[in-house]
């Protein structure tokens, strides 16, 4: 079809047919099957050519920091300090193992759930009916469709018997789609609204069809859609980000200071080796090279508690950017809803009643209003509402058992009506077979079925009210029968509008008893369709998920907005969004066609739901969103969500309904499906952030300390109060097990309270800096004063070992400032990480070796100290921990006082 050539969906059938150069009776010869193929291509979608796993493996070793350590240990190396050159190799080489590997593995986890294509296809080829591999298919094929097949490429009907289609996958809506052959007027016309088209990887759920194919394979709305993936470029997450300036402004500082200390020790007259050699320990010690290890430890940890609750995430690094989440745009049907259409409410013999349960299971009952002339009276409710609940049982093609349905949602949710009424559909449908029926068309939008019961022939019929209504002439009475008069039909109408405010799709059953004598199952079935008696009138709505209005009601306190995106209509769409407790405007698709970016943007804060949305107009609003400096996450199951997960900046699809396309597409899977597992993962993120700012925060007020401690020795004209030895020994068993055990820190009470961080903050906040100056200072100040009272009182050796043993000291009170920002230390979480506690005693027990044994005394320099030296020691150095309690305590009293 050329582009000036009109769309599909206003052409006639026959034109259509025409125009893709086909006779449909006889279908395309072998000899145009392959021109075309050659042509147009295979029928399927192009994948991205898969990374290396050298690149992948590479890919560990973006950050500015790994460079910044790599230099370091060539540096180190160059001095004659091959030890710790080999400690920082092992440390960057661990990290990009182990990042790498948890990639790997998640990828693995996910492979076996990619399945693009439907596998085979019937089609009339040359006069003859066939199956063909689906990724044979080219325009101008038909294609023979009954209940039940996933289509497998986009195109234009041609014939359509009682056609029911499932679109939820392409346009999100969870009701099935009446198609038809008729040709449509309006060009352009929203996919969902496009009645004589059919789409790709979409499902037929009732009747049968005859297709003409007009699009394959990456041309398809299908293809479009994995072309917006492909397209959409990969940033960096928060934490990235964050991690690259904080290495570069580290490695900026450290910088300087190191060449100010050693230029200060070269003036003094030291060896410019030995000068360098002390340097380049104190450059080891400022740089955090534990930073990469603990952070992608830390990572795991995360990405393999969510695994543990059913969330796969992709890609490493993503982990801590879900806590950084501040807005979710989450998808309607299947998502925030069940994806099972549900009987809520109804209407009979004058009587509102409710249903409780949701889905496909018949747990669940029906509650007449305690005033209704049916609940006072003595029959059980399966007896009053037999008459109702029948014909849901006996007038369908569907079924479900144990809560599987086979066949078209809508009767699936009444014959769970009929269950929870107390009927056995199975029962019914043996005690009266079916002799003949009126199948569903969307032109008459009613079916009806007759069944043998004695000397009558029963015709049960279910359909939309207006229809049913305008056939009727009597209805069912509390009474019995009544003349429907004008009066009788105010009141249905009435009802049926009180059902659709409540944003449920309504359906009428009616009923005609027909003598048997009289009733011709061979001839005109139409006769019958006129004369009924109206019974009553059921309300459905596809439910949301319980837990989802949990999780939405957490987001709500943890400061991070959620917005629904649905392909249905408004009305809808703001009832759906009023149960799970969505507050704020609707806006349509039609509006935001309206809109530009920078308007929605503007306006985006109070918009809680969008309906009738395309996928472009969803790619539009996390754009908005992003363009506001919103981390955002996109939900979703179906097709039509994958390019706006691409363009989130996490995708979050799910692997139970979700598309093999959305899958691919995403960043993190839930495998439950379940909208509450999401926020789970964000509060695992949240937590993989914190434990980070922890280690950070640990980290850099010792590396502040050690450079402090040196620089403030070095100006003053003392002797160095570390040797390069005893520097490393630091940095190693400091960044080692007491770092990494804040890693795994378990949550912090309230931080799903917190509001979500500004993407724009970094680790480093003035406030947080000033506080690790004021540290550093402490352990300076302490760690000199122990210096100088040692050189005092013995020889240089004796003060290093006090000095040394002081500062490493300070780093044991150090470690629970650093797991508590705020708040005291001393809270509920003070003794729930063992590994910390064990971590802590082998630095003590390490510590005491090194001072002590004849051999380590060797090696750092040192020589033993006394009880009491120790105790000091620890006095001085627990003035870091108690200094800041007291600051905090300070400022809770100054909080109190301030707001009475």
């Amino acid at each position: 079809m050329s582009p000036e050539a009109p769309p599909w969906h206003t052409r006639p059938a026959a034109e259509a047919a025409h125009a893709q150069g086909v006779d449909p009776a006889h279908g395309l010869s072998a000899v145009a099957v392959a021109e075309r193929l050659s042509r147009f291509g295979e029928n399927r979608l192009l994948e991205a050519r898969p990374r290396p796993m050298w690149l992948k493996f590479l890919d560990q070793f973006k950050s500015f920091l790994v460079i910044v350590l790599l230099f370091a240990a060539v540096l180190a190396w160059a001095v004659g300090d091959p030890v710790d050159s080999a400690v920082i190799l092992v440390v960057v080489v661990f990290n990009a193992a182990l990042g790498f590997y948890q990639e790997y593995r998640a990828e693995r986890t996910l492979a076996a759930l990619k399945h693009m294509l439907t596998a085979r296809a019937r089609v009339r080829r040359a006069g003859r009916v066939m199956d063909v591999d689906a990724i044979q298919l080219v325009p101008g094929d038909i294609v023979l469709l009954e209940a039940g097949d996933r289509i497998p490429a986009d195109g234009r009907l041609l014939v359509a018997h009682a056609l029911e289609v499932n679109e939820a996958a392409l346009t999100g809506e969870s009701q099935t789609v009446g198609k038809s052959t008729a040709p449509l007027t309006a060009a352009d016309l929203p996919l969902g609204d496009r009645l004589n088209l059919l789409y790709m990887n979409t499902v037929v759920t009732r009747g049968r069809a005859e297709l003409l194919v007009t699009a394959t394979g990456m041309a398809s709305e299908m293809g479009k859609l994995a072309g917006m993936i492909a397209a959409a470029p990969e940033g960096e997450t928060p934490l990235q980000k964050q991690l690259d300036r904080l290495g570069k402004h580290l490695a900026l500082i450290a910088g300087g200071v190191v060449t100010l200390i050693f230029v200060l020790d070269y003036v003094r007259g030291l060896a410019w080796t030995e000068a360098a050699l002390t340097a380049v320990a104190l450059a080891v010690a400022a740089i955090p090279e534990g930073l990469p290890a603990v952070v992608t430890v830390t990572l795991a940890i995360g990405m393999w508690r969510m695994a543990r609750h059913r969330a796969i995430l992709k890609k490493l690094s993503a982990v801590e950017t879900l806590g950084s989440t501040t807005v979710i745009c989450s998808d309607k049907t299947g998502t925030l809803t069940l994806n099972q259409m549900t009987a809520r409410a109804g209407w009979f013999a004058g009587n509102r009643f409710t249903v409780s349960g949701e889905g496909y299971q018949a747990a669940g009952e029906i509650s007449l209003q305690p005033d209704s002339p049916l609940a006072a009276a003595g029959e059980g409710i399966q007896d009053r509402l037999r008459p109702l609940l029948l014909p849901m049982t006996l007038c369908t093609e569907s079924r479900v058992r144990d809560g599987q349905l086979v066949g078209d949602p809508t009767e699936g949710a009444l014959w769970v009506l009929a269950q929870k009424g107390g009927l056995d559909p199975e029962y019914e449908l043996a005690e009266q077979p079916r002799i003949a029926e009126i199948p569903f068309d969307s032109a008459h939008k009613f079916m009806a079925t007759f069944h043998h019961a004695g000397a009558v022939v029963e015709m049960f019929i279910k359909g939309a009210p207006d229809v049913l209504l305008a056939r009727s002439d009597h209805w069912l009475t509390a009474a019995g029968e009544a003349e429907l008069d004008a009066a009788a039909r105010q009141v249905i109408e009435s009802e049926n509008e009180i059902l659709a405010g409540q944003a449920l799709r309504v359906l009428a059953v009616a009923r005609r008893v027909i003598p048997a004598t009289a009733f011709d199952p061979a001839g005109d079935l139409t006769d019958w369709a006129q004369g009924w008696t109206f019974l009553g009138l059921a309300g459905l709505m596809d439910p949301p998920r319980a837990e989802a209005r949990h999780a939405i009601a957490q987001c709500r306190h943890a400061g991070i907005q959620v917005k629904m995106i649905t392909g249905d209509h408004a009305h809808t769409a703001a009832a759906i969004g009023r149960e799970l407790g969505l507050r704020g405007e609707v806006v349509s698709g039609a509006e935001l066609d309206a809109m530009q970016v920078g308007e929605l943007a503007r306006r985006i804060h109070s918009i809680s739901v969008f309906a009738r949305v395309s996928p472009a107009h969803k790619v539009k609003i996390v754009e908005a969103l992003r363009a506001g400096g919103h981390i955002t996450a996109m939900t979703g199951d179906g097709v039509n969500d994958a390019p706006a997960l691409k363009a989130a900046d996490i995708g979050v699809a799910m692997g139970i309904t979700g598309t093999a396309v959305t899958r691919e597409a995403a960043t993190l899977v839930l495998t439950d499906d379940n909208f509450a597992t999401l926020v789970q993962a964000v509060e695992e993120g949240r937590v993989v952030y914190d434990n980070i700012v922890k280690f950070v925060r640990f980290q850099l007020s010792t590396n502040i300390g050690a450079m402090l401690t040196v620089l403030a020795a070095t100006l003053m004209g003392m002797p160095t109060p570390f040797s390069a030895i005893q520097l490393l020994w630091i940095n190693i068993i400091m960044d080692g097990p007491p770092a990494m055990t804040l890693g795994i820190e378990p949550a912090r009470p309230g931080i799903m309270r917190d509001k979500p961080r500004k993407p724009s903050m970094g680790i480093l906040t003035v406030k947080r800096m000033s506080r690790l100056v004021v540290y550093g200072i402490t352990m300076m100040a302490g760690t000199l004063f122990m210096f100088q009272r040692g050189l005092a009182a013995q020889d240089e050796r004796y003060a290093l070992t006090l000095a040394f043993t002081t500062f490493v000291l300070f780093q044991f009170f150090n470690v629970f400032n650093a797991r508590a920002e705020h708040g005291s230390t001393f809270n509920a979480n003070f003794f729930r990480n063992h590994k910390l506690w064990l971590a802590l005693a082998g630095v003590l027990g390490l510590q005491v070796a090194v001072v002590h044994w004849p051999a380590a005394q060797a090696v750092f320099g040192t020589t033993g100290l006394q009880g009491n030296d120790w105790l000091l020691a620890a006095l001085v150095a627990s003035s870091v921990l108690l200094l800041d309690e007291g600051r905090k305590l300070l400022l809770v009293i100054w909080r109190r006082i301030a707001a009475r």
